[in-house]
């Protein structure tokens, strides 16, 4: 096996091992979400949880609630307008500006994932990130280590029955 340059070159390749286990951690979570039959992929879960929990809010106030550009903002609320969980409409003060809220059908979907979903991808990353200590570096290279040895939905399987 050829040497992980990235994990080799430490606070140098910060961001792109931080990229690679975000990317790992959202591929993990799709794989939980495929098991409870969600066809939202989790970087729109977000979203959801924010307008859930502030309300309605233009495109640009839930780009920054969520932390992202505004562009990437758009894209995504088209995606949740299209899939039916939202809805946009101008906004009285500026046509410019469009306000984003929950659809009934958002609303619906926002309860069941956190009676349900959200509850188990927590803690199976709550159970991955467990007992992690000392410097940063050492710590990401625990989460990929325990990520190679039992994923996330391993490690939901790993439950009773009862707890999915």
């Amino acid at each position: 096996m050829p040497p992980d340059i990235v994990r080799d070159l430490g606070y140098l390749t910060l961001g792109t091992r931080m990229r690679r286990i975000g990317e790992l951690l959202q591929a993990e979570t799709q794989a939980i979400m495929q098991d409870y039959d969600v066809p939202v992929p989790p970087n729109q879960h977000p979203f959801l949880a924010a307008l859930d929990r502030i309300g309605p809010m233009t495109v640009g106030e839930l780009a920054q609630a969520i932390g992202i550009t505004q562009p990437g903002a758009t894209r995504t609320i088209g995606n949740l307008v299209e899939a039916g969980l939202v809805e946009t409409s101008m906004v009285d003060d500026d046509q410019r500006r469009r306000q984003v809220s929950l659809t009934d059908a958002g609303r619906s979907f926002v309860t069941f994932c956190k009676a349900t979903l959200w509850p188990v991808i927590d803690s199976a990353v709550r159970d991955l990130c467990s007992a992690l200590d000392g410097p940063l570096l050492d710590q990401l290279a625990g989460v990929e280590e325990r990520l190679a040895r039992s994923s996330l939905l391993q490690r939901i399987s790993d439950k009773p029955e009862t707890d999915k």
